[in-house]
């Protein structure tokens, strides 16, 4: 296709390119519709409705640059991230204080499968993001069941993280408080898992 673009991309790649989907959350990209699980959100944005976003990691790039974005425009947001206990590279990092090199990685995620986090993206995530919670792979496999067999949507086990994270209890909303949980990979293992 004439328009279109391949770019290899993790770590500050990937937190840069996720500046215009934080945007695009919040409804500030003219003339783009943001659904999620049904519902649709003209001009307003997801975000806009909501100040606690879910959102899985990986390397960490997606998350860094959706909450470089979100710190800068809505200061007050709660953001969460997401990470396989077999594989908590910014947890453990976090806990440092500095970035650490796991001894090994044992989650089946391949997404998720991240050994040591690029500094720049850690540094903007120390910064950003309220706090790192652990889900087993076998939550990601129940929250990809759920979300093809309850939502019609065929996420991968990275996309179905922040699903996990909320089904287990490893994030908590307030009563009455609106969670956007970011679904960020398509694949079959909601289907295959079955």
């Amino acid at each position: 296709r004439p328009n279109m673009a391949l770019v290899p991309a993790g770590g500050v790649v990937m937190a840069l390119g996720s500046f215009a989907l934080a945007l695009t959350l919040m409804g500030m990209t003219p003339g783009v519709e943001v659904g999620a699980l049904g519902f649709a959100a003209t001009g307003r944005g997801i975000v806009t409705l909501t100040e606690f976003l879910v959102i899985a990691i990986g390397g960490g790039g997606l998350i860094a640059g959706i909450a470089t974005v979100l710190a800068a425009l809505r200061p007050g947001a709660r953001i969460v991230g997401v990470e396989p206990e077999g594989s908590p590279t910014l947890r453990e990092s976090l806990k440092a204080g500095h970035v650490v090199s796991l001894p090994a990685v044992t989650t089946k995620v391949a997404t998720m499968a991240c050994g040591r986090s690029d500094s720049l993206v850690f540094d903007v995530i120390r910064r950003t993001v309220s706090e790192v919670v652990l889900v087993r792979d076998e939550d990601l496999e129940r929250a990809a069941r759920w979300l093809w067999f309850e939502m019609g949507i065929a996420a991968d086990l990275s996309g179905a993280a922040s699903v996990a994270a909320l089904m287990t209890g490893a994030v908590r909303a307030a009563p009455g408080q609106r969670v956007c949980g970011l679904v960020c990979g398509a694949g079959p293992e909601g289907v295959l898992a079955a």
